[in-house]
């Protein structure tokens, strides 16, 4: 149902917020607000308000803020047309009319409704009658008590083709509206209608008001082609919207807040029908997408109700992958305050076998043990293939970046790829001497005058655009020359080192310039293939590429070797730039114990970076690294 402006409006106007959210928060009068404990948070001092004058609340804690309508569904868990049609009635206003056609398809829905209910109690007394007894055998091995199968509306479809069908056309139905409802199937060759469901355990699935939209039925025969059985799309049931057990988890959530305002009683997605009654009877609330992978609509749909859900999926390999489908699937759509956990049972078993072999407290206390989003999504990248080589590590962390990438929120993408690449680091922590992976977790970059002799203490640079800008007057280095044109000539040995490529640049202030065009060609995602040298010609940079070139021809470094093997180039080239890398970090390091004050251990720190870089220039300028693979 559609409302206008002028309806809100009156609405809001009919009802003060102070008397709608008094009901559930005390409300003490400041001035010409009210002032009351959050809602939404732990706290000790009130930090929520309440203005009837502007017709709003707004809590401090939590930055929430809206009005009693945004409220109810806050707090509730109400859509927002449950939220009106609840204070319209407290208000004593009559709904507004639809039109006609829409009077019509409500009508129709009433009809189809109608029978979706008759049909599920009829699903009840079958369960009861001796035609259900296998049912009834198969629950109790199950540990599902007789009173808990009304909870859950729990029924029975004998094997009789039309059954049900004789059932509800006795009761007044037309074949062609069970056919509507999902409930007959009607073959292609326009024979007679027949039952959708036949020998099945009946599991009720109801929309948010709790009224029976569809049905889901388990086989009883361990033969039949499909295990379960989900009625299809229809006018009352859209599959990719609606979750199993939404109806009672929401009551249980809203049972939860009000008995404990200041705790967050977690919201479980699980897998199956018995999962989601299984949780349900140990008093956790949780639902089920029905034999798809989550879509977007349910997630919204979650996010409504608790602002991180917790996916519960069974920990085989069907499992697995449905916590991916849902990994890819939430990555654009999250939000600060809106996102995921999760929790895999151990030992391989579902919630309802914890719950039969256990009982509900060892469920409870497994089901709170759950992972961050982030951590899920490293550990699915990182065991997606073994780490053994560079080139599998640098797809780790394309995949990384690409991941984090696909958030639409720009400062949570931000986020999540410094905490994806500070996981990335802590893998791979660098060695002693290169050979480490990475970048070093994106410090900036602090240049030095020279290689050897004096160095600059001044402040830390912005990096290297700042020195491509710079007076340079030292004489170029051939080393740093020869990792530079391997660079220039092969970009997908420095693709896995882009932001240091950006940030360190190739150690010689005058590669400067190269190495910024490099980044930026990186970052548009420049093929292979692409000859490099063209780009820097149009760039007016040919002339610098080429005075690299020769300065590294004097020292002839094999990776710039087209005779060495192309694994062998790429490896020894990495564990060169990252000599470089470490060198400008362990220069940082430097330089932020200078600004600290001098005690015992940063002057021991100081001593150690000294000798680290010591060491590292001198094994560049005798050539030791290439001198020991030749």
């Amino acid at each position: 149902m559609r409302f206008d402006d002028h309806f809100l409006d009156e609405l809001k106007q009919r009802l003060r917020p102070s008397d709608v959210i008094g009901k559930s928060v005390k409300l003490r009068r400041q001035g010409r607000e009210y002032a009351g404990l959050s809602p939404f948070t732990k706290e000790k001092s009130p930090s929520f308000f309440v203005n009837d004058d502007k017709g709003f609340y707004h809590c401090f804690s939590s930055g929430k803020h809206g009005d009693i309508i945004s409220y109810l569904q806050e707090t509730e868990r109400l859509t927002f047309t449950e939220a009106v049609e609840r204070l319209a009635a407290e208000a004593g206003m009559a709904l507004p009319e639809p039109d006609a056609r829409a009077a019509q398809d409500d009508k129709k829905r009433a009809t189809l409704t109608d029978w979706m209910e008759l049909a599920a109690a009829w699903f009840e007394s079958e369960l009861r009658r001796p035609v259900g007894q296998a049912a009834r055998d198969y629950l109790a091995r199950r540990a599902l008590p007789e009173d808990q199968w009304s909870r859950f509306r729990i029924g029975f479809s004998p094997n009789g083709r039309t059954a049900l069908k004789d059932y509800l056309v006795a009761k007044g139905a037309k074949p062609a509206e069970l056919v509507e409802a999902g409930l007959l199937i009607a073959p292609e060759d326009g024979g007679q209608p027949y039952d959708r469901f036949r020998d099945r355990i009946i599991f009720p699935i109801t929309d948010t008001r709790g009224r029976v939209v569809s049905f889901g039925g388990r086989a009883m025969d361990p033969q039949a082609r499909a295990k379960y059985l989900n009625g299809p799309e229809t006018t009352l049931f859209h599959k990719g919207r609606l979750l199993y057990g939404l109806y009672e988890a929401r009551k249980l959530l809203h049972a939860a807040q009000a008995a404990a305002p200041t705790e967050q009683t977690p919201l479980l997605v699980v897998e199956g029908y018995m999962d989601v009654v299984a949780c349900q009877r140990a008093g956790l609330p949780a639902v089920a997408p029905m034999g798809t992978a989550m879509t977007e609509e349910q997630m919204e749909v979650l996010w409504r109700l608790h602002p991180e859900p917790t996916l519960s999926f069974d920990g085989d390999k069907a499992g697995q992958r449905a916590a991916s489908r849902a990994i890819d699937r939430a990555l654009p759509l999250l939000k600060p305050g809106r996102s995921f956990k999760f929790s895999i049972v151990v030992g391989g078993k579902d919630p309802d076998d914890v719950l039969r072999e256990q009982g509900p407290t060892a469920l409870k206390a497994q089901l709170t043990q759950t992972t961050p989003f982030v951590d899920a999504l490293f550990a699915r990248e990182r065991d997606l293939e073994p780490l053994d080589t560079p080139e599998r590590k640098a797809g780790f962390k394309q995949r990384l970046r690409a991941a984090a990438g696909t958030i639409a929120d720009k400062d949570l993408s931000a986020a999540y790829r410094d905490d994806l690449y500070a996981k990335l680091d802590a893998l791979f922590p660098k060695p002693a001497f290169g050979g480490g992976f990475g970048d070093g977790g994106g410090r900036p970059f602090v240049p030095r005058g020279q290689w050897k002799g004096g160095r600059d203490r001044g402040p830390p640079d912005p990096g290297i655009r700042g020195v491509a800008r710079a007076q340079i007057t030292t004489r170029l280095n051939p080393f740093h020359a020869a990792v530079a044109v391997a660079a220039l000539r092969h970009p997908a040995w420095a693709r896995p080192y882009d932001e240091a490529v950006e940030r360190v640049g190739f150690g010689d202030p005058r590669l400067a310039p190269l190495a910024i065009e490099l980044f930026e060609a990186l970052a548009d995602e420049i093929s292979d293939d692409v000859p490099f040298r063209d780009i820097l010609n149009r760039k007016g940079l040919g002339p610098q590429l080429t005075e690299a070139e020769r300065v590294a021809a004097a020292i002839s470094a094999p990776f710039l070797d087209p005779k060495m093997e192309a694994h062998q180039a790429r490896a020894l080239w990495s564990a060169c730039y990252e000599a470089l890398i470490e060198i400008a970090d362990s220069e940082r390091a430097l330089e932020a114990l200078r600004r600290e004050a001098v005690t015992a251990g940063t002057l021991a720190a100081t001593r150690d970076l000294r000798t680290r870089i010591a060491v590292l220039e001198r094994q560049i300028s005798g050539l030791e690294f290439w001198q020991a693979a030749s």
